[in-house]
Parts: C-alpha cells; structure tokens; sequence
C-alpha cells in the first residue's frame, strides 16, 4: 500500500514508524506475519498523530498490547499498528488507594509496585502476561479475582481520532472476560484503580509471589504461549473438558495442546497461526462432539478476516 507522502502533514520522522516488521516479536506466541506500519509511541501526543497519519492515509489502525491473547495471520496485518508496551507508567497513592497507570502498563509490574506499596487488591494479577489496557478491555482475571473489582475507570481514545474521554466503571459492561471495550474502537490510555492502602508491605508481596510461583508450577512458562485460550464455560473448566478428551501433547505442526495445562496451546518452535487456528477448531470441535457444549476463545483475531 503506497503511502501519500507529499500531501502528508505528518511526517514519518515524528511518529518514528517502522515499515515491513515481523510481528513475531510482538505477540507471546511468537508466531505472525509483518505489520505494513509499526510503531511504538510513548506519548499521548504520539498516539494522536499516529490515528491521525493512518486517518491521513486511509489504512486501517489495528492496537497491539504485550501482545498475549492475540494470535495474528500469518500473511500480517495491513495499515497501521501500533504497539502500546512502551507507553507505560504508574502513580500509586499510599495514602488513600489510588492508581493510575497507563494503558500499556506491564500487569505483573503494577501488581508487584502495588504490593510493596501496602495497596491490597492486585496480587492475582502478577502472572497475567498482558497491559493494563488489553487486561481491562477483557476484564482479565485469575485466583477468583478480575479487574472490575478493583477499577474505577478507564481513560480512552477513539481511533477515529476524537478527544480522549473517562469511561467509569459501570459504563464498561464488565461480565466474565468481557467489556463494551471489546466492541469499541478505542485505545486506552489509562486506567484508574481504588486499591485498600494500610496492608503491610512483606505480606503483600509474600502472596504475590505465591501467585506468582503458583502459576508458574501450573501453566506451562517454558513454550510461548497466549495464556489461557478458552473462556471456561458456566461451572466448568475448559483445560478439565480438554485433558478428560486426552488432548493434551496433540499437536497440529508445531502447535500443541500442553502437557502442563490443558486449556493453553504452546508453539513448540515452529508453529504458525494457521497450526494454532486450526488447533483451535479441532479443540472446539471434539469438546463439541463429547459434550454438546461450545468453547469460546479468549482470544483476539487480527487479519483473518477475509482470509482462511
């Protein structure tokens, strides 16, 4: 897609996009084909001209977090991406509970600087390999806990390149591993959390990192993976509906169903998206055969639309 540079009043320079880049380095599973356009703002400001270059050049925008539950096409993605994990930050608040952090946020990390600050309600999040800003547009959760309890609001940004405006929480439609932001084309910017201050400090992290170690001696951190592929259905356990099909170590190419955890699809070092589209179906389709019941991804789709 040729770029209109001469009546262009954005410049590449100031945006610093990145044509033709594997996209394999941006997502946790480590598969997918190049982005047109890339780039990493770390600004507010950037973001802005970022939406505005792509209005300019009438390519479609696509938002790209730490890139876990994300599985991207092979063939890439046209337009614009743009990734948010460099617009990161946090400001905690001791006192009185209150965080703000950027969209693009590492998870792990505010939950590990809210544990040390005494600010309760963030343990469980500390192995959520994700941003605050992909975390809060699918109402990511663990240990029995998600984001809606904890968040306040989110401050977001149209991709059709309006002013920034505060969503609060019962705006934001939050069900199990759902939001209105799903359906929205926004970017956030930031998200506001009320946390309980006052908690000593070496318990929190104490417990974090049993969270932490947990995860770790339960799900399988030594492959790429996306985290959880599918929502559990209504008291059950898509990884027990899975494991008792005797899918775990099936594998379609290089894409495997994990012998730790039956409910994550591991790329074993040559899998491509189509190996874990199709994994995905197959799944789907024998959990569908043995109990009449429909898995549905938690899983982001970018590029498959049209194709395959």
């Amino acid at each position: 897609m040729a770029v209109n540079t001469a009546s262009s009043l954005i410049s590449l320079q100031e945006i610093k996009l990145q044509p033709s880049q594997s996209l394999t380095n941006f997502t946790t599973w480590r598969v997918g084909g190049p982005a047109e356009w890339i780039a990493e703002p770390t600004t507010i400001a950037e973001i802005k001209l970022l939406i505005a270059w792509a209005k300019q050049q009438q390519v479609p925008c696509h938002v790209i977090g730490a890139g876990s539950n994300l599985l991207i096409h092979d063939s890439g993605l046209q337009g614009l991406s743009i990734c948010m994990k460099k617009f990161h930050g946090s400001k905690l608040n001791i006192k009185n509970g209150l965080v703000e952090a950027s969209g693009g946020e590492p998870l792990p990390t505010l939950a590990r600087r809210a544990a040390k600050a005494g600010l309760h309600g963030l343990e469980w999040a500390v192995g959520i390999p994700g941003t605050v800003g992909g975390a809060a547009v699918m109402n990511a959760g663990a240990q029995g806990s998600c984001m809606a309890e904890k968040l306040e609001s989110v401050l977001v940004l149209p991709l059709q390149g309006k002013e920034p405006f505060e969503l609060k929480k019962d705006e934001l439609g939050f069900a199990y591993r759902k939001s209105v932001l799903q359906e929205e084309q926004l970017i956030v910017l930031s998200a506001r959390f009320k946390l309980e201050p006052g908690y000593d400090q070496q318990e929190l992290t104490h417990i974090t990192n049993q969270n932490l170690n947990h995860r770790i001696n339960t799900q399988p951190y030594d492959l790429p993976s996306c985290g959880s592929v599918f929502r559990n259905p209504e008291h059950l356990k898509a990884g027990q509906l899975i494991e008792e099909l005797g899918l775990k170590g099936y594998k379609i190419g290089g894409a495997e169903i994990s012998k730790t955890h039956a409910n994550f699809i591991v790329n074993t070092g040559n899998a491509s998206a189509k190996d874990i589209s199709q994994l995905i179906a197959t799944i789907q389709k024998k959990v569908k055969e043995a109990h009449g019941l429909s898995l549905h991804t938690e899983v982001k789709r970018l590029g498959f639309e049209l194709k395959d």
